[in-house]
């Protein structure tokens, strides 16, 4: 059922009036606010024609959503037309594009703007599905009063933002508007389905191009010989590596530096990049180590036999990575009653498994250290949460009390946590939720993850233990 226009009608006049609207949705007044500031006027604003009719062809024909606009004629049109409803497609800022469906319903729409060509963001003509859509990143439905602009009060309208798979921007809205009696409660279901289908279809188009993209340039890959590349699409994403990448490159930098400090070269190809990690000329040792929810570690291949305050060390001086001296390392490892020589002591204990990779004055690590805790750290400052989220395993050697090591790890699992959240990804909230046992998290979790996924029941399961 659809909320009562005369109530909501009273709810938009007490609203104007500079009275709380108690009863009305908090997404339609957090829209109104925003289009009063953009000084909207709700009597007398139209939207304005900001594309001529060849301005609009134009800018169909070079639009990503333009090959799969046969699926959406498909899916909404046909039941616009029965249902004298119209189907409305934008772009990212608000332009309509395509407006098709009713004839009948057609005039009634471009008698109030509602045509190709005009700009329908929330800053040109105040709250509407398709600007709110575009706001908020969401779907969102806009029921008669709740119109900022009382031109709109006799139309209803649900609209949805449609992303593109390979860089997840907003492409635009699909839009479904008519007079206000005629739309059917399920109408926003439909559109968010169709949404939802010309994505599965971009994708579909992305996966065959990359595919194109791959036969034509792997022998570039095949060429390196072994060094360190690999194939990006034209924007940095990975379609075939020989080196652990995270699955996009910021191609913009100069030079191009990668997630773990290595930098790589780039060359442009038709349509994609090929990029090469040159080798160092003296090969570093590499020292691995896995400090997340673990201590383990590694020396080219050969594992480590690392005591809690060994593990400590190489933490401290993996986070320094310019050295540091025994009184450094004493103050961070021990605080204010930590003694040199008892570190030079533990220093001396680990030396016969570093060899030369431990250097002195200060103390270092001669070595190309691969830290699971660095990658984290690395990630978030990319601004990277998919590959932070992935990377987390736990809390930074949980049973230490060093000084250096319990405040980056307070840091890290906050900044990943925070950054979960707010990224608010189905995948990213499950990649983090196995690290840790977070209430909110996993609250979060169960109510974005679909009540058809096996994982549900488990997060929900889970939820109940951290709660009680």
């Amino acid at each position: 059922m659809h909320p009562d226009p005369r109530r909501l009608a009273r709810l938009h006049e007490a609203t104007l009036s500079g009275i709380p609207a108690d009863g009305a949705r908090p997404v339609i007044v957090e829209s109104w606010r925003r289009s009063l500031a953009a000084l909207v006027d709700p009597d007398r604003h139209e939207p304005p024609v900001v594309l001529d009719r060849d301005e609009v062809v134009e800018v169909r024909g070079a639009h990503p959503l333009a090959p799969v606009l046969p699926v959406l004629r498909e899916a909404l049109v046909s039941i616009a037309d029965a249902g004298q409803h119209i189907m409305v497609v934008t772009d990212a800022e608000g332009h309509v594009l395509w407006c098709e469906g009713a004839a009948t319903v057609l005039g009634l729409a471009e008698r109030v703007r509602l045509s190709e060509g005009a700009r329908w963001s929330e800053d040109a003509i105040g709250t509407n599905a398709m600007g709110t859509a575009l706001a908020l990143g969401q779907p969102v439905t806009v029921h008669s009063a709740e119109h900022l602009v009382r031109t709109y009060h006799g139309w209803t309208c649900t609209a949805a933002p449609v992303r593109d798979p390979d860089t997840g921007r907003t492409l635009g809205t699909v839009d479904v508007s008519g007079p206000l009696a005629s739309v059917h409660p399920a109408m926003g279901v439909l559109v968010v389905t169709a949404a939802r289908l010309v994505e599965s279809q971009l994708q579909v188009r992305l996966a065959m191009r990359d595919e194109r993209v791959r036969a034509a340039h792997l022998d570039h890959l095949v060429g390196l010989r072994g060094e360190p590349g690999a194939l990006l699409s034209a924007g940095g994403r990975v379609l075939a590596t020989a080196t652990e990448l995270p699955a996009r490159v910021d191609v913009s930098g100069d030079p191009v530096r990668l997630a773990d400090g290595r930098e790589a070269v780039v060359e442009p190809l038709d349509g994609a990049y090929l990029l090469r990690v040159p080798r160092p000329t003296r090969r570093r040792p590499v020292l691995s180590l896995r400090f997340l929810g673990e201590a383990t570690g590694s020396l080219d291949g050969r594992a480590l036999a690392l005591s809690l305050r060994h593990a400590e060390l190489l933490a401290a001086l993996a986070l320094h990575p310019l050295g540091l001296t025994a009184e450094q390392l004493a103050l961070r490892l021990y605080g204010e009653r930590g003694n040199p020589t008892t570190v030079r002591a533990e220093l001396h204990r680990l030396r016969p498994q570093l060899g030369t990779v431990l250097s002195t004055r200060p103390y270092r690590l001669s070595a190309d250290v691969r830290a699971d805790f660095l990658t984290v750290r690395a990630a978030l400052r990319a601004g990277d949460v998919p590959l932070a989220a992935c990377a987390y395993r736990g809390e930074l050697l949980p049973r230490s009390d060093a000084p250096v090591v319990r405040e980056e790890r307070a840091d890290l699992a906050a900044s990943v946590r925070r950054g979960v959240l707010d990224h608010g990804d189905v995948e990213v909230l499950w990649a983090f939720a196995g690290a840790v046992e977070d209430a909110e998290v996993l609250e979060r979790l169960a109510r974005t993850l679909p009540r058809s996924d096996p994982r549900r029941s488990s997060v929900e399961a889970r939820l109940e233990r951290a709660l009680a």
